[in-house]
Order: C-alpha cells, then structure tokens, then sequence
C-alpha cells in the first residue's frame, strides 16, 4: 500500500492564492475613505491583503491571534562544538520553563497585546518537561546533529518535524485561530538560520553572520567560518536546491516546525505573522516549499541582526516594524498584531467621502 503523503506536502497543495480582483476591490474602498489615497501607508496593505485573505468577507477580525514559541536544540551548539553562541546548552531549555511561569518577554508582550501564547517541544535536549496547559510536547528527537560532521536531521525527521508544525497551524484553525505568529527559542539557532539563508539565496556568510546571543567580534568571525565550513560540507545538497534537503542538511527542529506552521496557517486561509531573524529562515524554507505562502504572511519587523534586511529583500518583502530588536522567543511578531487591528478597523470604520458629506476637491 503507498504510504500516505506527508502533511506538509498536502497542505502546500491546498493553499489558494487569494483572487487579484479583492486586492483591487479593497483598494478602491481604501480610495474611498475620507483621507488622500495612500496616506495610510503600510496600514492599507495590511488591510487589502486582510480582506483579500478572508475572500472579501467582513469583518476584517484578527482575533483570536496565538503565538507559538518552538524550542530545539542544536548539535552545533554543543559543549563540543565551535563555540557558536555565549550560552551554554542548557538555556533552551531552562528558557522553555521560563515561558511556561510567565517570566519572558514574549510573556509579557503577549499579554499587552492580547495574544493567545503556546510553547512547543520540537527537539529540545533532555526528556519530557513537566505538563503545563500551555505546553505542546511533541519532540521529534533531541536535539540535532552537529551539521559540520553530517545533516542536522535526516530527511525523515526533517518532514516530522514540518508535518508538527502543519498540525499546530490546523489544530488552531479548529480552536477558532485567525491569527498565527511565529517564535522560537534555540540556543545558537542563529547559526542554522544564517545557514540556510545563504543556502537558498545566495548570500555570502560573512556578510549574513551577526552576533546572535551577543558573540564578540571574534565570535562572529569564528561563527561565519563554521558556517562556510557547513555550505561547504553540504555543497551537493545545495547545489540540488531540494528545499527540503537543505532543510534537514543545515536546520533545526523548530526551524522546520515553523516552517510548517507558516505552510499550514497558509493553508488554512490565516494571516502569518513571522517575527524576526530566526523566524525569517523559516519562511524562507517554507516559501521554496509553496510559494503561495508569500500572500499570507507579513514580516513583523527588521531584526538587528545585520544579514535581516538582505534575506527579506531576497523573499521580496519589506519589515513591516525596525526597533532594534533581536531577542526572537515571537516578540517581534505580536508588536505587529495591533497594527493589523487598526488596519482592520480603518476598512471597516472610517466613513466614505459621500457617506461623510466630505468634498473630494
């Protein structure tokens, strides 16, 4: 009997570009409105591309909204390995517990911006964590490997890990989710993600490759070496441009869960809010893997990190916030959740020149 496809693949199929003609239909209603056309900037794209999304069907809600923060471990971080990241292993996951009392600052964001939050097990070291209502335990092993001595995941675990991912995006769906945003927790997750933006773009290393946790200017020029050293180790892998393979050749569990995730919301009709450097990597998988993602998903904002702006630019997008962050954890993308509220709310709210009385010229 043929196996079964995986999820990933079935919901990259189902994705349905939103028909061009609500793009323009949003655009003239934004036209309408009693202010010159345009005059809200970003504010109107995010509400043509709400309306389009939700096939042209009001109101333009976004909530409920829910974060997911994915957590894994890398091989490359390891206590063994080329020193990638100033903290040591163990943060991830005494991280993850810090999500689940409440302490972090996508805890705190979340919670002023009324965003729903869960934390996923996607391949943290160690066992089980305690059970917590906010915890999603699904650990496709722990920890990859160390991607300078072989893939960081088989092609096997690669597609668990986006078929996770894709479930999280249905199983909100079914809760009544409109909105997903992207986060991650990964200590020297900056190291896979530089990785992969250089394997599906392009772009040089030493250019991509920042200080991640806070890595010294030697730190940075070591981590731009282990990376070269990887694109070198994978070169085939690369050259073959199988967006899955590289995948699993230089990424991470929660890499390629958010990935997932970002197919599966599109899949769903959602709005994907990705947040910032580690998260944009995702979306670069996900994009080669369906590129109709690209109609649901917004860049939250413009990481620190110095390759950031270069790797949206290759996904022909534009940040959508620049504050100077670089934290990750989804905090980036629930500061971008209000704005796509008032974007909303200005469709729906504001008067038209002749509902208002308003002169035109």
């Amino acid at each position: 009997m043929e196996s079964s496809k995986p999820l990933y693949r079935s919901a990259a199929t189902a994705i349905r570009p939103p028909e061009s003609a609500l793009y323009e239909a949003a655009r003239r209603h934004l036209d309408n409105l009693t202010k010159p056309p345009g005059s809200l900037g970003r504010l109107e794209d995010l509400a043509a591309q709400l309306y389009a999304v939700r096939g042209g069907k009001t109101p333009l809600d976004v909530d409920p909204a829910r974060i997911y923060t994915i957590a894994g471990d890398h091989g490359v971080a390891g206590p063994d390995g080329p020193g990638v990241s100033p903290f040591p292993q163990d943060v991830t996951r005494q991280m993850v517990l810090n999500f689940l009392s409440g302490g972090a600052a996508v805890n705190a964001i979340a919670n002023s911006v009324g965003a729903q939050h869960r934390v996923v097990d996607a391949g943290c070291l160690g066992g089980p964590f305690p059970e917590h209502e906010h915890l999603v335990q699904r650990k496709v092993a722990e920890g990859t490997a160390n991607f300078l001595d072989g893939p960081a995941m088989s092609r096997e675990q690669c597609e668990a890990a986006l078929d996770l991912g894709v479930s999280l995006a249905r199983e909100s769906a079914a809760d009544g989710v409109r909105t997903l945003m992207t986060g991650e927790m990964g200590i020297g997750n900056t190291t896979p993600s530089t990785a992969l933006y250089c394997a599906y773009h392009g772009l040089d290393p030493v250019r991509m490759t920042g200080p991640g946790a806070g890595l010294n200017a030697e730190g940075v020029s070591r981590k731009a070496q282990v990376i070269q050293k990887a694109l070198a180790e994978h070169a085939d892998v690369v050259s073959a441009q199988d967006p899955v393979d590289i995948l699993a050749a230089l990424g991470g569990y929660e890499i390629a869960a958010l990935a997932g995730l970002i197919i599966g919301g599109a899949a769903e009709g959602m709005i994907v809010v990705v947040d910032g450097f580690i998260s944009t990597a995702a979306l670069c998988a996900a994009a080669r893997i369906a590129p109709d993602v690209r109609f649901f998903v917004m860049v939250s904002h413009a990481s620190a990190e110095p390759g950031h702006r270069g790797a949206v630019e290759s996904l022909g997008l534009a940040p959508l916030l620049d504050l100077g962050m670089r934290l990750g954890e989804g905090t980036g993308a629930a500061l971008a959740l209000p704005l796509y509220r008032a974007a909303g709310a200005v469709f729906q709210e504001m008067a038209t020149f002749d509902s208002a009385g308003v002169s035109r010229s």
